[in-house]
């Protein structure tokens, strides 16, 4: 008898990443990585991984990915990709697409709402009612799990591209090509290295290290207003080189001003950094996961 396996995808800005696990187990049966180029050799790329693993029965994928993407189950359009920076993905759906080559259901979320659920449950927020996770990498997101659900609209929400007040010294151009002075657009990797220059890192320039946490630190006092979460988990590659997160978490601080700041928002260590390697595709498992339960019960 053939064994169910639950498949996972994390579709970012400069990498893909797939894993399929036994059901019932987690065992790890499969799991391959590749650059991002457009959706249709993504889809070529997934599609022969999850279809030519081995024996066993794939019964469901989760997928999380870049947006800014259409995550309402409800929707005709789920799985939309949006206007995008990224070449190749503007008016995809992978979601769809993949569905329709490997016949099994897909489900999609960000990967940074993905991310969220992973942390929340078993990673740095484990036993928290509500979690957001920020990624810093290429692009900048954020994503909020409560109760292991994630927060979901008519599409999704795009935190990365909430203004930052501007040092009025600053006069670095922004990545972004929509917003002249959104979080993405002045801090995420690329603006970051645009902003060093060739060949240097944070840590060769402490006033431009504190820029970048005062920046981030605005980003996460938003979600507090905004969002409430008993914890914000911090991820991407950019944050592994960058600020302490208790730097952020300090300029976060100074921003609420005191004003509605509730106990857990008071207390270190409501900023930490991710726990888990591959939040994003953790996520994504535990997505296909439910999905294979829900269509097994229904």
């Amino acid at each position: 008898m053939n064994q169910d396996w639950i498949g996972g995808i994390e579709t970012g800005g400069t990498k893909l990443l797939a894993r399929i696990c036994d059901r019932s187990s987690g065992e790890t049966i499969a799991e391959d990585r590749w650059e991002t180029s457009s959706a249709a050799a993504a889809l070529h790329d997934l599609a022969g991984f999850l279809m030519n693993a081995g024996d066993g029965r794939l019964v469901a994928v989760g997928m999380a990915a870049f947006g800014p993407l259409i995550i309402d189950p409800d929707s005709p359009d789920y799985g939309l990709m949006q206007a995008t920076t990224k070449q190749g993905w503007t008016g995809s759906n992978l979601r769809t697409e993949l569905e329709a080559a490997i016949g099994v259901a897909v489900a999609v979320d960000t990967d940074v709402n993905a991310a969220a659920i992973a942390e929340q449950a078993k990673g740095a927020g484990k036993g928290l009612r509500s979690v957001a996770y920020v990624t810093v990498g290429t692009g900048i997101g954020a994503g909020l799990a409560i109760n292991g659900q994630s927060l979901k609209g008519a599409m999704h929400p795009e935190a990365g591209h909430l203004p930052i007040i501007r040092r009025p010294d600053d006069r670095a151009p922004s990545t972004c090509q929509f917003h002249p002075h959104c979080a993405e657009g002045l801090v995420s990797g690329p603006a970051i290295r645009g902003r060093l220059g060739e060949g240097r890192i944070l840590s060769d320039d402490p006033a431009m290290m504190e820029l970048v946490a005062d920046y981030l630190g605005q980003l996460g006092a938003s979600l507090v207003m905004t969002w409430s979460p008993h914890l914000i988990v911090w991820g991407g590659g950019a944050i592994s080189g960058g600020p302490p997160v208790s730097l952020i978490e300090k300029r976060l601080r100074d921003v609420l001003g005191g004003y509605g700041v509730g106990p857990s928002v008071e207390q270190p260590g409501f900023c930490v950094p991710a726990r888990l390697k591959d939040a994003g595709l953790e996520g994504a498992l535990l997505m296909a996961g439910k999905l294979a339960s829900e269509r097994q019960l229904g």
